[in-house]
C-alpha cells in the first residue's frame, strides 16, 4: 500500500538548471516541487522488526482488550447485592466456591447468591460475578467461607471486555513513528505484521583524491574520510537506510560510472565534495547527463554550506554536499533531512529552542543567511552561547556544540549582548557542571579526565587568555586558564585579576622557539639570537598566534615593533604552529616543549610561563569546581602531568 505526499503544484517548477545562488528558502521549495507528490513505498515487517519505522497505514484492532472481563486485584469474584448491607459491624458470609481462578484459568463454576471464588489480579471474572472484593478486605471464616466486612458496586475492581481497546477501534495511525509503547498496543492485540513504509536506500559518495579511509595510511596533503561515515550515520538516524560506496578519485569516468549505478539501485544518492564549481570538481557536471530535470539549485545563500547541490535526476534526488565536514552535515540536516523524512514517511522533525545571550560580536555576511553553531554554558542571568570559530571545516563544531542560531541575510553582525534563539540539536539543554573558557593547555585534558571519569561533565572552550578572563569577570565561566605575563612586576597572572576572581595555581610549562631540526638559523643559538637570525633573514617565515593569547603577548615582546613575513598569520593553538613548521609552511614560531617534542621539532626554550586559572570566586563552592580542585592537586593528575612535560605548581 502507498501514501501520496501533496505538495505544490509540480508545472511552477522552472525545468532549467539554477547555477546562480539561491536562498535557502527557495532552492528548498524547487526542490521539494520536483520531488513531491509521490508515492511512498512499504513492505509487511514482523513486529520485532518495525521499531522506529513509519506506519504505512491506519491499524484497527482486531480483538477487545481486555478480551474478558477480569479482576484487578487478587481476592474473591463476588455477587455486589449480597453484600450491600456489609459493614464493621454487619459481616457478611459468603460460601467459597471450589475452584480458585488463576490467570490463563478459564472459570469453570458459576457464582450463585451467598457465594465468592477466589480470584487472582488479571484472573477472567466467573459467570455470575459482577464484582471482586480485596482479599485485605476479608477475614478467613473456616476453610470454605469468608466474612467481608465492606460493600461492594458492581464492577468494583474488574476491567471489562474491550475497556481498554474496543474491536474496530483506530490503534494507530498511518504515519507514526513505531516505538516500544506502540509496540506494546499492537502486541497486546495479537498482530504480529504491520505495513510500514519502507526506508530509503540512499546510496552515499565521497568524492575527491585527497581522501582517504580511516585505518589507512595517511599520505602527505591526504585526509581522512570523514564526511562518509557521518553522513551514512545521518541517513540511518533520520529514516533512512545508508549505503556507503566509499570515496572516488576525481576521474570523470569512474565517477560517472559510480553515479550510474547508484542511482539504479538506490532511492536518493549523496555525494560530499565536487561542488565549488572547480577543475577538479565532476559531479554537477556528471548530474546534468544522469536524468532530467537535473540540477535544481548549485548554490544556496547558506553559511555554511553555500556550495550545497540539489538535483532530481528520473525521480530520485541528488545531493551533492560541501566538502567540509560542518558544512555537510548543517546542510545535510537543514535543507536534506526534510526531504528524507517525508521519502520515509514521517513526520517532519521536531526541533526544541531556548533562549540564550550572545556575550561575544559575531561578524557576519551581507547576503547569506549564517547559521552559527554555539556552544550553551550558564550565566549569571540565563543562558550564554559561546560561537564554535572553529569554522565549516571542523570535524568537533558539529559534535561538541549544542545548537545554533541564525544571522539574518540582511544582517552583517550580530552585535554582543544579543538575546538570540538558540535550536538545539537534542531535545534539551545539555548543560556542563564545569565550565573552562580561556587559554587551552593539552595538560587541562589530564586533569579534567578524574572529573569525566566520575560522571561530570566538563566543557573546554578556547578563547584565549584575555577571552578567558573577560568571560570570567562576566560570571560566564567557572575558571580561566591564563598564562599571561605583567611587565610591570615581572610575574604571571596574579596582577590579571580583579574583585571577584581568585588565582588557583596550574602548572608550569616551557614556551619556546619551534624549528625544524638542522636548520642553522635556529640550531644552537639561544632564543635571542635565533630571534635575530629569523629577522635578519627576509626568506624566513614565521607562525604567530591569535591575539588574545598570552604566547601573543609573549611574541609581541621579542619582536618589539618588527611584522617579519608570516606575523599575520595566527592559528589558535600550540598544535597548529607546530604543524606550520613542521609541514614547511613557516620556518619557526613559538610553542610548548611538550607540542614541539611531539612532532619532532627543534625546540630553543626562552622562558617557563605560568599556567593558571583564574576562579570566578562566587563559584568556588560549587562541587564540580571542588572536583577540578581535588584532581589537580591529586597525585595521579600531576604524574600525568609531569610525563607529559609539565611542571606541576
Amino acid at each position: 500500500m502507498t501514501r501520496i505526499l501533496q505538495t505544490p503544484d509540480r508545472s511552477a517548477l522552472d525545468q532549467e538548471q539554477f547555477l546562480k545562488v539561491l536562498s535557502r528558502e527557495e532552492a528548498l521549495a524547487r526542490f521539494e516541487a520536483a520531488l513531491f507528490p509521490r508515492a511512498i513505498p512499504s513492505e509487511l515487517r514482523k513486529l520485532g522488526d518495525a521499531l522506529g519505522m513509519a506506519l504505512a497505514e491506519d491499524v484497527t484492532a482486531p480483538i477487545d482488550v481486555p478480551p474478558f472481563d477480569r479482576s484487578n486485584v487478587d481476592g474473591f469474584a463476588v455477587r455486589a447485592a449480597d453484600l450491600a448491607a456489609a459493614g464493621e459491624g454487619t459481616p457478611r458470609r459468603l460460601a467459597l466456591n471450589g475452584e480458585t481462578i488463576h490467570c490463563g484459568t478459564t472459570p469453570a463454576l458459576q457464582v450463585a447468591a451467598g457465594t465468592a471464588t477466589p480470584i487472582a489480579t488479571g484472573g477472567p471474572l466467573p459467570r455470575g460475578a459482577d464484582a471482586v472484593v480485596m482479599v485485605e478486605h476479608t477475614q478467613p471464616a473456616g476453610s470454605d467461607a469468608i466474612d467481608v466486612r465492606r460493600a461492594a458496586s458492581p464492577g468494583q475492581f474488574v476491567s471489562y471486555a474491550g475497556s481498554d481497546i474496543a474491536r474496530g477501534e483506530a490503534l494507530l495511525r498511518a504515519g507514526t513513528i513505531i516505538g516500544s509503547r506502540e509496540i506494546g498496543m499492537l502486541a497486546a492485540c495479537g498482530i504480529a505484521d504491520v505495513t510500514v513504509a519502507r526506508k530509503p536506500r540512499v546510496a552515499v559518495i565521497s568524492t575527491g583524491d585527497e581522501l582517504v579511509q580511516p585505518g589507512e595510511a595517511l599520505a602527505p596533503a591526504a585526509i581522512y574520510d570523514t564526511n562518509g561515515t557521518i553522513v551514512a550515520a545521518a541517513i540511518d538516524e533520520n529514516g533512512g537506510k545508508a549505503v556507503f560506496l566509499g570515496a572516488i578519485p576525481d576521474d570523470e569516468a569512474k565517477l560517472d560510472a559510480v553515479m550510474r549505478r547508484a542511482l539504479a539501485d538506490a532511492d536518493m544518492l549523496v555525494l560530499s565534495g565536487g561542488t565549488s564549481k572547480g577543475a577538479g570538481d565532476l559531479s554537477h557536471r556528471i548530474i546534468a547527463r544522469l536524468g532530467r530535470p537535473g540540477i535544481i539549485a548549485h548554490g544556496v545563500a547558506l553559511k555554511p554550506g553555500k556550495p550545497l547541490c540539489l538535483a532530481v535526476c528520473d525521480g530520485k534526488p541528488v545531493v551533492i554536499l560541501p566538502g567540509f565536514p560542518t558544512s555537510a552535515m548543517f546542510t545535510f540536516h537543514d535543507v536534506i533531512v526534510p526531504v528524507l523524512r517525508r521519502m520515509a514517511g514521517l513526520p517532519p522533525r521536531s526541533d526544541a529552542k531556548v533562549g540564550a545571550t550572545v556575550p561575544v560580536r559575531i561578524a557576519s555576511e551581507l547576503g547569506r543567511t549564517e547559521f552559527v553553531m554555539v556552544s550553551l554554558v550558564e550565566g549569571r542571568d540565563g543562558l550564554i552561547a559561546y560561537p564554535s570559530g572553529k569554522g565549516s571545516g571542523a570535524i568537533t563544531s558539529f559534535a561538541q556544540a549544542d545548537g545554533f542560531l541564525r544571522i539574518d541575510a540582511l544582517a552583517d553582525q550580530m552585535p554582543a549582548g544579543t538575546e538570540a534563539e538558540v535550536t538545539l540539536f537534542t531535545p534539551h539543554v545539555r548543560v556542563p557542571d564545569l565550565v573552562i573558557v580561556g587559554s587551552h593547555c593539552t595538560g587541562l585534558d589530564l586533569v579534567t579526565a578524574q572529573l569525566a571519569h566520575s560522571g561530570l561533565t566538563v566543557r573546554s572552550i578556547a578563547v584565549g587568555s584575555l577571552g578567558g578572563l573577560a568571560a570570567a569577570k562576566r560570571g560566564e565561566c567557572d575558571l580561566a586558564p591564563i598564562h599571561l605575563f605583567d611587565d610591570k612586576s615581572e610575574t604571571y597572572n596574579a596582577p590579571y585579576l580583579v574583585e571577584g576572581l581568585e588565582l588557583v595555581p596550574g602548572w608550569r610549562r616551557m614556551q619556546g622557539i619551534v624549528f625544524r631540526k638542522g636548520d642553522k638559523r635556529f640550531e644552537g643559538l639561544s632564543a635571542k639570537q635565533a630571534i635575530a637570525k629569523a629577522l635578519a633573514d627576509p626568506a624566513c617565515i614565521m607562525v604567530n598566534r591569535n591575539q588574545g593569547a598570552g604566547t601573543r603577548i609573549l611574541i609581541d615582546r621579542l619582536l618589539g615593533g618588527a611584522r617579519p613575513e608570516g606575523y599575520w598569520n595566527q592559528p589558535r593553538s600550540h598544535n597548529a604552529v607546530a604543524a606550520a613548521v613542521a609541514q614547511r609552511r613557516a620556518d619557526w614560531g613559538m610553542t610548548i616543549a611538550a607540542v614541539a617534542h611531539a612532532v619532532g621539532l627543534g625546540f630553543i626554550p626562552l622562558a617557563e610561563e605560568h599556567y593558571d586559572f583564574a576562579l570566578v570566586t562566587a563559584r568556588k563552592h560549587r562541587p564540580a569546581v571542588q572536583a577540578f580542585r581535588d584532581a589537580l592537586g591529586s597525585d595521579e593528575a600531576r604524574a600525568a602531568l609531569e610525563a607529559a612535560g609539565f611542571r606541576p605548581a
